[in-house]
């Protein structure tokens, strides 16, 4: 099987699932967190707009069960970040688009054991006074390398 043809079936796979979850209870925030289509464009694209490599996308497909799991039991935060960014689509003939002020929330989880241990981060953001919504998942290949796990990282909107 290709590539294409891979990532398509992956695809499918995960906009089944996230369509099922439309929304997880966060301990943290003592209320669900919205699965909605901005989450999901995220997985595809980079903040630019430009599509992420099939590859990046199929691994972020394989690890949306994992956020799923890792933001219904988080009732830790691990990393915060509050900065301005663009909201929705482009809007007017010169590209612009609203801005508004986001807050972005890490919580991480190391799961499996062995040499199947897997630093796991998923992202919720909330976008002004709006309801926080689920915006990406990664994951730290490198912790299978490592004697000692670190659980806090320098960056948690683009990884």
């Amino acid at each position: 099987m290709g590539i294409l043809s891979r990532h398509k079936q992956e695809m499918a796979k995960a906009e089944i699932l996230y369509k099922d979850v439309k929304f997880v209870f966060c301990p943290y925030f003592k209320n669900n967190v919205t699965f909605n289509s901005d989450g999901f464009h995220h997985l595809r694209y980079n903040g630019s707009g430009s599509e992420r490599e099939k590859i990046s996308q199929m691994n972020k497909f394989a690890l949306l069960p994992k956020a799923i799991e890792i933001i219904s039991k988080s009732g830790t935060l691990q990393q915060y970040r509050k900065q301005w960014g663009a909201v929705g689509r482009k809007r007017n003939s010169d590209g612009s688009r609203p801005m508004k002020e986001m807050e972005y929330f890490a919580f991480e989880g190391i799961l499996g054991t062995g040499a199947n241990m897997l630093r796991v981060k998923a992202i919720v953001r909330r976008a002004g006074n709006g309801e926080p919504h689920f915006w990406s998942v990664m994951s730290d290949v490198n912790l299978r390398r490592k004697s000692s796990y670190k659980l806090a990282s320098d960056d948690i909107i683009d990884e």
